[in-house]
């Protein structure tokens, strides 16, 4: 990390080649599309070659430290990749449509359904999360709700909306 932060490019080649299938691994496992993973994971490197420097060896490994960073990286990409937020209400009453995907959409209306039954309090968190990726503290904070009752709610929803959809228990 020193010669990287030196302006070293062969410690940066090295570093590059040695973290580099983790890197992308981690950020296609977040973002799923490979084309965004390896901007990701550009990203990734070149944010690690600027704050080189500022690296402390004391506060953790240099692999925790990267890869905290692309993990960082690939959410604020899958957020800013949503082109338009949609009301969560607004997705339970969309229509739904027929062609190739009857499979599909039979299980989204079945999903839609079962969400329909969830009290509103549920039903907003975990939609919230699901649409716009905000996380139980985003929600809480716009809510005006304590942190702990928003991760309950969506803890609740989860578990009714798993039992509904599969009631005979099997993991899904």
């Amino acid at each position: 990390m020193d010669r990287m932060a030196a302006g070293d490019a062969e410690a940066t080649v090295v570093f590059v080649r040695r973290f580099q299938p983790r890197v992308y691994g981690l950020a296609a496992s977040v973002v799923g599309d490979p084309g965004l993973a390896e901007e990701v994971a550009q990203d990734a490197f070149v944010r690690a070659w600027r704050h080189a420097a500022a690296y402390d060896p004391r506060r953790g490994r240099v692999a925790s430290w990267l890869l905290t960073i692309t993990r960082n990286l690939a959410i604020d990409a899958v957020r800013l990749r949503r082109d338009h937020p949609v009301d969560p209400d607004r997705l339970l009453r969309l229509p739904a449509t027929a062609g190739d995907l009857v499979d599909a959409v039979a299980e989204l209306d079945r999903v839609r359904a079962e969400l329909r039954t969830l009290p509103p309090e549920v039903r907003r968190p975990i939609l919230l999360s699901i649409v716009y990726g905000l996380t139980a503290a985003e929600i809480a904070a716009r809510d005006g709700l304590p942190l702990g009752t928003v991760k309950t709610r969506i803890r609740r929803g989860r578990t009714l909306l798993r039992l509904a959809m599969n009631p005979a228990g099997a993991p899904l």
